[in-house]
């Protein structure tokens, strides 16, 4: 199952990061200077994942 797991950085920013369930890191956020803010970027993920579309810049 995959986690997001969140957190302060050495700015005292706060972060999250979602990993796999192999622990594999997947993203990872911009820093954010309330715990709200990387909260509701979370559920912005959770929301517009799973209708993102691939823009293959390759």
């Amino acid at each position: 199952m995959a986690t997001f797991e969140l957190y302060r950085d050495k700015a005292g920013e706060y972060r999250f990061r979602l990993t796999a369930a192999n622990g594999q890191t997947i993203a990872v956020s911009e820093g954010y200077a309330s715990k709200s803010g990387a909260e509701n970027g979370i559920e912005s993920v959770r929301t517009n994942a799973p209708i993102a579309t691939v823009d293959d810049q390759t």
